[in-house]
């Protein structure tokens, strides 16, 4: 009779295939698409448990981190994310980035993460991209301009930009859409608060 031991052991090949690894992230990545980030959680728990896998942290659940008073501006992002061996296509394929505006997001992320280039010109981005298989921006300098009035990039050395704080939140979270969402969003009250405290500063001058 088969035991749990012996069917891990089989699933466990010792030549690593980079095509069938990347075949199984996407299967991965389908299948659990449609459940939101607790049942994922879950998944990811008992396969890691099935398969004898004990290097995957995720980090608190949303539950323990209400218990114990964390502040929710920090999303758990899952450790393959900090796989420096990962190529720009699969981390692509993991972030799922929507907009041209969120790919230049995740493209400074890899620049800066993965190839040690944290200052880097639209040009970069725009050869990353090709890299990574993606379809051609229409207008990559433009698109970079608006990650930057969004927030995910900031100006550095001259005609260089880099990714900021909040860009590389929201790169971290993603694919969970909402705690990239909810990254972004702790640093707009404090902008509108700056912005409320400007006006009352004017209207006593």
């Amino acid at each position: 009779m088969e035991t749990q031991t012996d069917t891990a052991a089989t699933l466990d090949p010792a030549a690593p295939d980079p095509a069938a690894e990347l075949s199984a992230l996407q299967a991965v990545i389908a299948a659990l698409q449609a459940f939101p980030s607790e049942a994922r959680r879950r998944i990811f728990e008992a396969a890691a448990t099935f398969l004898r896998i004990d290097r995957i942290r995720l980090g608190p659940s949303s539950a323990e981190r209400q218990s114990s008073g964390a502040a929710p501006s920090s999303p758990p992002h899952p450790a393959f994310s900090d796989d420096t061996s990962m190529s720009p296509k699969e981390f692509l394929l993991e972030k799922q980035p929507r907009t041209d505006v969120e790919r230049i997001a995740c493209l400074a992320f890899y620049l800066t993460h993965y190839r040690d280039t944290p200052h880097f010109k639209t040009l970069d981005l725009s050869k990353l991209n090709t890299e990574a298989a993606q379809l051609k921006f229409s207008n990559a300098a433009n698109s970079t301009n608006n990650a930057v009035k969004t927030g995910y990039l900031v100006p550095s050395t001259k005609v260089q930009k880099q990714l900021s704080a909040a860009g590389e939140r929201f790169v971290r979270a993603l694919p969970d859409r909402d705690a990239a969402k909810s990254a972004m969003a702790a640093l707009r009250p404090r902008r509108r608060a700056k912005r409320a405290n400007s006006a009352k500063s004017d209207e006593r001058d």
